[in-house]
């Protein structure tokens, strides 16, 4: 078993609190969480709010309850949902990973139902050089997460690629000392 980096877990715990006001405007809704990661930690953790809620990540862990269910896919440009098939999208602290974002905002925009709500999180621009410092020097946070960062996102990129996709921006805000961006955005 591998060890995970000590500000991971805390990290994740971080980002899943940013959901749980978006999730309090769509009571029993079906939720898509896009990278769910290994631990499928925001599935388990939202399952008494949603309806429903599948995770889809290149490493999903292999889940299927009641509510919750998962599918190991990489995310490369396309989604396997048919149109207005979710109410609620996360993706959190995916993005800075993706070869193809634009081409998987447009699909998150697809699947979402009108009105739906995508949510997410990911590395600003000032974040790059100290999260290489956590990753590299110090070893808190995973360093192949961080080699695998394919770029970072001020709020004006950010905003510009959902807009782009055919969102409306409804909120957006730096957290975690400027370090992290926080997007919610509705599908018009």
């Amino acid at each position: 078993m591998s060890h995970e980096p000590l500000l991971e877990p805390l990290l994740r715990r971080l980002r899943v609190r940013r959901v749980l006001p978006v999730l309090s405007r769509h009571p029993g809704c079906r939720l898509l969480d896009v990278g769910c990661g290994a631990t499928a930690a925001l599935l388990r953790a939202v399952e008494p709010y949603v309806g429903s809620a599948i995770g889809i990540d290149r490493k999903a862990p292999a889940l299927a309850s009641g509510k919750l269910s998962t599918i190991a896919a990489a995310l490369d440009d396309t989604l396997p949902f048919p149109d207005a098939s979710f109410d609620v999208v996360s993706l959190l602290a995916v993005l800075e990973h993706l070869a193809q974002p634009e081409a998987i905002v447009g699909e998150i925009h697809r699947v979402l139902t009108p009105g739906g709500e995508a949510v997410l999180t990911v590395p600003s621009k000032a974040a790059k050089p100290v999260l290489e410092f956590l990753a590299f020097r110090l070893g808190v946070v995973s360093r192949a997460e961080i080699l695998d960062h394919k770029r970072y996102y001020g709020r004006d990129s950010l905003r510009q690629l959902f807009v782009d996709a055919g969102f409306r921006v409804d909120a957006h805000r730096y957290f975690q000392l400027g370090m992290n961006n926080f997007l919610v955005a509705t599908r018009i």
